[in-house]
């Protein structure tokens, strides 16, 4: 059983506590989903996910819209992300691209635009964040998709790749080059439905840890004016502040990843034998496991630290949220090799946990932030504050 002594911490309230506690009972009933690694089993098992994540009710913290009281709960998102990765990859994937692809309409669309949350919250539709191209991972701002008025319309013409249950989603918010004024400032959003006309997944990427994922064309894509989020001009502000609000819980993801890799372990340890003693008597593997226990609790420091901090109101957690995600997903790489190391021959064998949680952990430190963009953001952030 893991740890969740870290719920008593003072981030979190009663409800949050509830809440994991429901989610956990709910894991163990219906988690893992098992299914085969080609594309066609990875994409049914998601949909599956959605539509069961739905059933059960744990899709509504990830969108609200005019009606909602309060905005986007990102201790319950993160709390929600730790939890099913810790019990199946593929399941913090279907939940956490529920929230990430409908995040600039949960925060910026306007009453019709939100009516799209109804269908995705309930895991009727799938919704995808189409943001990266071919020429632009990082560097947001370098993008070449346009989108040109024509009309009472909008026609995007490019392409975006490495996105997120392309190929499977109902809709997607596009990011595109409007041209307002050049790089960033330049740059809009819109709500694309998946069978507008022009549309297609051109090609399905395959990785080492299965999901869908896809390069997507738009080829003369048509869309109303009315489907562009916020105003023209806007779209590297909206994506931005939806990364400011998801990136803390990639971190979460990967401490649910740790979090399982450290349990592992230590059912591992203390059942087999080495030299006719547990492996835990020896302490090389004491010090192993007491730096795995530091790496979880410290990157679960961080992750609720900026996950408390934007709900408490703060407009924006760059640097909090650049440090939980930087700090928890390489740790969580450190943590899960050292299970790979102590579980031996086991723990690179195909179908292990272990195994699984090697391959898992590695796009997370590539996605919605490369390592290394994030320590320019908290470098930027800490010279900024000292000016």
């Amino acid at each position: 059983m893991a740890d969740r002594s870290f719920l008593n911490w003072p981030f979190f309230d009663e409800r949050h506590r509830d809440h994991a506690a429901q989610l956990e009972g709910w894991c163990a009933a219906n988690l893992p989903v098992q299914h085969g690694e080609s594309i066609e089993n990875v994409d049914a098992a998601c949909r599956k996910l959605v539509k069961m994540l739905g059933e059960g009710g744990w899709l509504m913290p990830t969108g609200v819209d005019s009606t909602d009281p309060q905005p986007l709960d990102v201790r319950t998102l993160c709390l929600t992300r730790e939890t099913l990765a810790r019990h199946d990859g593929l399941a913090d994937f279907a939940f956490a691209m529920q929230g990430l692809g409908t995040g600039a309409i949960s925060l910026f669309g306007t009453a019709e635009q939100q009516q799209w949350l109804k269908k995705t919250r309930a895991g009727e539709a799938i919704s995808a964040f189409a943001l990266s191209e071919p020429r632009s991972g990082s560097d947001v701002a370098n993008m070449d998709m346009t989108a040109t008025r024509e009309g009472d319309d909008y026609v995007l013409s490019g392409e975006k790749t490495w996105i997120s249950n392309g190929g499977i989603a109902d809709v997607y918010c596009v990011f595109a080059r409007t041209g307002e004024a050049p790089g960033a400032k330049g740059i809009s959003c819109f709500v694309v439905p998946a069978d507008t006309p022009g549309l297609r997944a051109a090609e399905r990427l395959e990785t080492i840890a299965p999901h869908p994922l896809a390069r997507l064309s738009f080829d003369d894509v048509r869309v109303p004016a009315s489907a562009m989020i916020g105003k023209p001009g806007e779209g590297f502000r909206i994506a931005m502040s939806v990364l400011d609000v998801f990136r803390s819980t990639v971190g979460a993801a990967a401490l649910g990843f740790a979090r399982r890799a450290l349990d592992e372990s230590i059912s591992r340890t203390r059942s087999r034998e080495l030299f006719g003693n547990p492996l835990f008597d020896l302490q090389m593997v004491q010090g192993h496991i007491a730096d795995m226990a530091l790496d979880v609790d410290a990157a679960a420091l961080l992750i609720y630290r900026a996950a408390w901090t934007k709900d408490a109101g703060a407009p924006r957690v760059t640097r909090e949220a650049a440090m939980a995600k930087l700090y928890a997903t390489d740790r969580a790489q450190s943590v899960i090799d050292k299970a790979v190391q102590l579980h031996g021959g086991d723990g690179v064998r195909k179908g292990h946990i272990v195994e699984s949680l090697y391959r898992e952990i590695r796009a997370l430190r590539i996605y919605e932030g490369a390592s290394d963009v994030q320590k320019v953001v908290i470098a930027r952030q800490v010279m900024g504050g000292a000016a």
